[in-house]
């Protein structure tokens, strides 16, 4: 019986190390595979810089809290009175401390180690604090208040919050455990009548609650700078940051005074050590509570109600001028300023505004966020190949020598649309994309001998492509659509092209982890939980594993202390195509600059969760697009490239990560050519500037001059227009430059209020400049230019006659173009549906001056909107009316009668299509009545009655 029981015995030992041993495997593979992916791309540094850094802060600091606490609880343990001094109250404790007893030191250990492990694993999470702290390059700007570099701010303060809330939770939880140990032991009593603590209890718990105090006193000093950071909601500013007359006057005085009370209260607290008593340091705390009450808050309130809020305009004056001055630098718009621009042209000007039209821009009628379909449906030529939803806007040099604006995407694989779905087709066969395709910008096909009349003009086309692009490495292993892993290099072949059709090839890139090793393989297939990947034939010498495929992705991982922008396009570079992606270094710590909220102030009609950017911290008051990083879509290679070569935050992160930015002369002429201004940092730029183009305090303090950013007048949604890339001259510039533009109406407002626009062109010597065109005239919106758009009896008609084909009308992108002292506007429009079940471009709209077109070509609208080459523009629409304006208008007749009931036609039909989404069938009714008796009024005027105005999908 003996020996199966002991057999029994070893076998349960032996699984149970086994078990052990696979839970330790299944927790270490996370690192290993982190380790090996790290040093795959060639930037194991920052791995291992981030490990040791947090392994540092976790022993460092779980060793202090733990040192705290189990010392505070020896030492009360130690100073315990002797057992026959003990009350009934603490005698009745004897079957606790005898429970208690034999196992002391491993409690002491147990509570110590908990301790500390939760501490170690907070203050590890705090690794880019103490790297930023550690490595603080300051900034050369000294705040206005204090006279403090803003390092501190960014850098220090924060170091130090840190470490004061780590010595609250040291001394309180020590506090605790004291006052527990020594209940427990006698030092302390309830219910027992004399003295209810013994003197060494007394000044052991003073020393504690002292110390307490004493860092009550650091806050209350490092306060004094917080003000400078510190939020509030100040309705002349919205979110404001920075002292207020109210902080300099009443609440700085106040932090200082505090501080000191609190010096004292901490000595009256020591020197119980001597005195044996709590009445001085009870009164002196009290004293402290009550100061802070009436100094901390009573007074400032009083100061704000009596002095600033009778004369709060000229009170807040010198403090908002710091603010304005501080957001601006912040946030690199402080070289913006607003231009006064008229906005209407010279009506008598038309033939010479019809010539400047013609080199004003490059309009670009291919919208890259609409004809991604008809990229699928003519360039896929596998379905298991796909574009993104939104295109990219680039340049490439034309046959005439000149960048010319082009779009493009690449076709990446797509595996829902494999053939055949199994795990060696998904991972090992179907392994990359191929190809990037192109088409101009400017125009699309119009001769029906070389394509469909309205599809993109291709400059590069086909499988494997060719045109304009020259030869390049053609196989996209990498992009934004290739999420899954594969396992490349190996035995199994992969699925490939060449200029004869199909063919098979094997990744030759030096990307991805080798898998040829047991060891590799098992924590892959453990990190992955795939089995097969341990024991699959498929995997053999060369074997490689490639994952974490996405540019953003790759950018985020190896350089963690970037915010990386939403939208990473692809260019060919010197045979290659590479992936750029911009990111900015930001901060929350600038003092006076007021914050923003990246994610909200970075969507808009075009945001998705691909698009979205990514924030190490989404309230920012600082920013600067200080690295430009390219991922090759072929082998992976990760580059990071200095941009800013003055921004203090990148520096301090180049100091941590040594060798992994590369200097700004290292950019190839080749890949400059191909960068632009970072749409994200634009958006973040306008929305700062709709309040913080106005800088003198008292206008803006009124909020007279505030703007908001117009809604996209394509969308229904109320999301906001998207800023478009677009080649222009700005008024008084003689070539186009290649631009991020946006425009801006007042708030609250459907006109016109400024236009803006930064020269997005990387080897421009104005590059980053913004021009601000304030409008001083009432011009139409972008809102009001696609109502009026809308009601062109010519659109009535298209829409009359896409029906019969089954067809939908999608708007592009409205464009507005500075043009002699006015706004032009210009807007693709395309059909989807019937036999092409794709958007062809089949019009284009253009407004000037109040008096829109809409015409087959850009040529024949420009002539139209212009009245040259016998071509008349359509009298002007009646402006819509003013909020409250109710002057009755006289009624309209003729042309302008059938353009009156094709607009109320379309606001009849808008109105039912919201009540159908709110299921509200009484309007719905309603205006499906207005919607007829506004068709039966256009019958009326025309004897082809036009069927009402079109319906409209989104396309930004």
């Amino acid at each position: 019986m003996g020996r199966p029981s002991r057999r029994v015995r070893t076998l349960l030992m032996t699984l149970g190390v086994l078990a052990v041993l696979a839970m330790a495997f299944v927790m270490f593979a996370g690192f290993w595979t982190d380790w090996l992916w790290y040093r795959s791309v060639a930037y194991s540094s920052v791995f291992t810089t981030t490990l040791w850094t947090k392994i540092g802060l976790f022993v460092v600091f779980g060793l202090l809290m733990a040192a705290s606490v189990g010392l505070n609880i020896w030492l009360a343990h130690r100073l315990r009175p002797p057992l026959s001094a003990m009350s009934l109250e603490q005698q009745s404790l004897d079957r606790y401390r005898m429970g208690i007893a034999p196992y002391k030191k491993w409690a002491l250990l147990g509570i110590t180690a908990l301790v500390g492990l939760i501490a170690g694993a907070s203050a590890s999470s705090q690794w880019r604090t103490w790297l930023m702290w550690v490595n603080g390059v300051p900034f050369g700007q000294k705040d206005p208040q204090f006279g403090m570099d803003v390092a501190f701010y960014s850098f220090d303060l924060p170091w130090y919050r840190f470490l004061l809330g780590f010595g609250f939770a040291a001394v309180v939880l020590s506090l605790i455990a004291a006052v527990l140990t020594h209940y427990l032991y006698g030092g302390l009593r309830v219910t027992s009548p004399g003295a209810r603590a013994t003197a060494a209890a007394t000044g052991h718990l003073s020393v504690l609650l002292g110390i307490f105090v004493a860092l009550k006193a650091v806050a209350y000093w490092l306060d004094r700078y917080g003000l400078a950071v510190k939020s509030s909601d100040f309705k002349a500013a919205g979110n404001w940051t920075g002292l207020r007359y109210v902080d300099a006057n009443a609440y700085l005085p106040a932090k200082t005074i505090l501080f000191c009370i609190a010096v004292i209260c901490a000595l009256l607290f020591f020197a119980t050590l001597w005195r044996r008593t709590w009445q001085l340091p009870m009164i002196g705390f009290g004293l402290m509570v009550l100061s802070a009450i009436l100094i901390g808050g009573l007074y400032p309130a009083i100061v704000q109600k009596f002095q600033v809020q009778p004369n709060e305009q000229a009170k807040e004056a010198p403090y908002i001028k710091k603010n304005i001055d501080a957001t601006r630098e912040a946030y690199g718009i402080d070289a913006a300023k607003a231009e006064n621009y008229g906005g209407k042209g010279d009506p008598k000007r038309k033939a010479q505004q019809r010539e400047q039209a013609a080199t004003a821009a490059s309009y670009r009628l291919v919208d890259s966020n609409i004809v991604s379909p008809a990229f699928q449906q003519l360039q896929q030529e596998r379905k298991y190949y796909q574009f993104p939803a939104t295109l990219d806007v680039d340049r490439y040099t034309g046959p005439d020598g000149k960048p010319q604006d082009t779009v493009i995407g690449l076709r990446e694989l797509n595996i829902k649309g494999i053939p055949k779905r199994n795990w060696i087709n998904d991972h090992f066969t179907y392994t990359h994309g191929f190809g990037a395709i192109a088409a101009k910008g400017t125009n699309t096909i119009t001769d029906e001998d070389q394509g469909t009349v309205g599809a993109p003009d291709f400059i590069e086309s086909g499988l494997p492509t060719k045109g304009q692009l020259g030869t390049y490495e053609q196989r996209v292993y990498y992009g934004e659509k290739t999420e899954q892993y594969s396992i490349v290099g190996g035995p199994q072949k992969e699925l490939d092209y060449e200029k004869n059709g199909e063919v098979t090839t094997s990744f030759k890139g030096k990307s991805g982890v080798d898998l040829s090793g047991a060891f590799n393989r098992a924590a892959y297939a453990v990190a992955f939980s795939e089995p097969q990947i341990l024991y699959s034939g498929a995997i053999g010498d060369g074997s490689r594993i490639l994952y974490n495929r996405t540019p953003k992705e790759r950018v985020e991982a190896v350089a963690p202390w970037l915010t990386i922008d939403g939208d990473a396009y692809p260019a060919v570079v010197d045979g290659r195509i590479k992936w750029i992606v911009d990111a900015y270094t930001t901060t929350n710590g600038y003092p006076y600059a007021s914050r923003t909220t990246l994610g909200d102030t970075t969507a808009d009609s075009l945001t998705d969760s691909q698009r979205a950017v990514v924030a190490q911290q989404n309230q920012v008051n600082y920013i600067r697009n200080s690295v430009k990083a390219t991922v090759d879509a072929y082998d992976g290679t990760v580059d990071l490239y200095q941009w800013d070569t003055k921004d203090p935050v990148l520096k301090t992160w180049m100091k941590a990560f040594p060798d992994t930015v590369k200097p700004k002369g290292e950019i190839e002429p080749d890949l400059l050519a191909h960068l632009r201004y970072p749409q994200d940092m634009f958006k973040v730029q306008r929305e700062l500037l709709t309040r913080y183009h106005v800088t003198d305090p008292e206008q803006f303090y009124t909020g007279s001059d505030a703007w908001q950013v117009p809604n996209d007048p394509t969308q229904k949604d109320g999301s906001a227009v998207p800023p478009y890339y677009l080649s222009l001259k700005m008024p008084g510039e003689q070539e186009q430059k290649f631009s991020l533009t946006t425009t801006f109406t007042p708030s609250g407002r459907p006109n016109l209020g400024a236009f803006m626009a930064v020269d997005a062109d990387a080897n421009s010597k104005d590059y980053g400049s913004i021009r601000l065109l304030r409008v001083t005239s009432t011009v139409q919106g972008p809102s009001q230019v696609q109502s009026e758009l809308n009601s062109v009896p010519e659109v009535a008609t298209f829409v009359r006659d896409l029906r019969g084909t089954d067809s939908e009308i999608d708007y592009g992108n409205l464009l507005t173009v500075p043009l002699d002292g006015g706004f032009l506007y210009v807007e693709p429009v395309y059909a989807r549906g019937g036999a092409a079940n794709y958007p062809l471009l089949k019009k284009v709209a253009v407004s000037y001056g109040g008096k829109p077109v809409f015409k087959d070509s850009l040529d024949e609208a420009l002539n139209a909107v212009f009245g040259v080459d016998g071509a008349e523009p359509p009298p002007t629409t009646q402006p819509p009316a003013e909020p409250g304006d109710t002057t009755p208008q006289p009624p309209a007749t003729g042309s302008a009668a059938l353009k009156q009931a094709i607009a109320d036609a379309q606001k009849a039909y808008e109105a039912g299509q919201e009540a159908l989404k709110k299921n509200d069938w009484t309007a719905y009714g309603k205006a499906q009545a207005d919607l007829q008796a506004a068709l039966d009024r256009a019958a009326a005027a025309q004897s082809q009655a036009a069927p009402g105005a079109p319906s409209r999908k989104p396309g930004g």
